[in-house]
């Protein structure tokens, strides 16, 4: 089931009037409610919603009833004589009262959904997840498996130059895979800025602070693809930070993990391997498309007066340990992230040989990953010294 999909609205009456305001074709394209609960904790947050919405809704009849009925009815042009009076403590003791116990009503079931929440002793699995401008990183604790998740949506749909997607800017190259009726732990921290880990299906939201670990938990009861996004307003691509879940039986995780451990090895084996030209040119491009092409563009030519074009740059077109190293540790005072402990040596020595033969950069050299793994190792190693 998509996470797109909408619960529909409950009760008789709304359906009812409903079909007398608008028919049930049209009516499905203008409902607005909160996304379909696929889990215990969610349908309590769905409850928690409706509940809050009806009581605010029959405070807003009774006051409004009220007033409006005192306007009409005690109106001058109906000969009404206005009333003299300074107080009356009858009223005012009602109008504590009443309120007091609607706030009472309302604070136990929010609290006890709260609580709820923040319940996350004896997890079944446990997920590490760090938030970059702009993808997330997750790290299976326990199973060795550790990935990027990016969006996938191709950056012609983005500029507009070909029809939109069903998923449009939600979904992603890499989905974070879970088995179903399992307690999932997320561990949540950042790279940079802060960002925000939120699937509403699941009814999961948490803050990803650098230097800081915050937790959240979720357990889907059903399988299924629920999508999210980063909430919390992270720099230029924040809208281009989506979150996918896919829930799947417990033998198709398994197999699922067995790949992806099996895929770890492979790219273990790459970090060792030597890598012809036209190998590099091919992975550098998909590795900067990823990973670059969002600030940078894909055309090498940067953002005037935000972000420096790669093509013709003295960087790309410089010494190559040099260029390795921006890549490798960053740009302190500037936008330029390191991405020494995001991509791998095989990774960052495709992106570096992309870059430095790609549009008008002609060096005709290359970079090995035994060449990043030696200038990565020789920076760790001079930053205890350093300190």
């Amino acid at each position: 089931m998509e996470g797109s999909a909408l619960r529909p609205l409950p009760g008789k009456m709304l359906a009812a009037l409903s079909g007398m305001m608008i028919s049930g074709a049209v009516w499905a394209d203008y409902q607005l409610n909160l996304r379909e609960p696929q889990s215990a904790l969610a349908r309590d947050v769905y409850d928690l919603h409706t509940l809050i919405n009806l009581v605010c809704l029959g405070i807003f009849v009774v006051v409004f009833g009220a007033m409006f009925y005192s306007i009409w009815k005690h109106r001058k042009a109906a000969g009404h004589q206005a009333e003299h009076f300074h107080e009356n403590t009858t009223v005012e003791v009602i109008w504590t009262i009443i309120p007091f116990f609607i706030l009472v009503g309302m604070a136990y079931p929010a609290t006890k959904a709260v609580l709820a929440m923040k319940d996350t002793s004896n997890p079944d699995m446990t997920i590490k997840v760090t938030g970059y401008q702009w993808k997330w990183e997750y790290d299976y604790l326990k199973d060795g498996v550790k990935f990027m998740s990016t969006l996938s949506t191709p950056r012609e749909q983005i500029e507009n130059r070909t029809a939109k997607g069903e998923h449009y800017l939600l979904e992603v190259d890499e989905p974070l895979v879970v088995p179903v009726g399992k307690k999932v732990r997320v561990l949540l921290t950042a790279g940079d800025v802060i960002h925000a880990w939120w699937v509403p299906e699941l009814a999961v939201k948490q803050d990803a602070i650098p230097g800081f670990i915050r937790d959240a938990w979720f357990k889907s009861e059903t399988t299924g693809t629920f999508r999210g996004q980063c909430t919390e307003l992270c720099g230029k691509d924040h809208a281009f930070m989506p979150i996918v879940v896919k829930v799947v039986t417990q033998k198709e995780y398994d197999a699922w993990l067995a790949s992806k451990k099996q895929g770890a090895a492979t790219a273990a084996a790459d970090n060792t391997r030597t890598f012809t030209q036209e190998e590099l040119m091919a992975k550098g491009e998909q590795v900067y498309n990823a990973n670059c092409a969002a600030c940078h563009q894909a055309n090498g030519m940067g953002v005037p007066g935000a972000f420096p074009a790669i093509s013709g740059s003295k960087v790309a077109t410089g010494p190559i340990d040099a260029h390795i190293n921006i890549v490798l540790n960053g740009k302190p005072g500037t936008a330029m992230a390191a991405f020494g402990g995001q991509l791998s040596a095989a990774d960052i020595a495709a992106v570096v040989t992309y870059q430095r033969n790609s549009w008008d950069n002609k060096a005709g050299d290359m970079a090995q990953p035994a060449q990043v793994a030696g200038l990565k190792g020789g920076a760790e190693a001079a930053a205890p010294a350093a300190n």
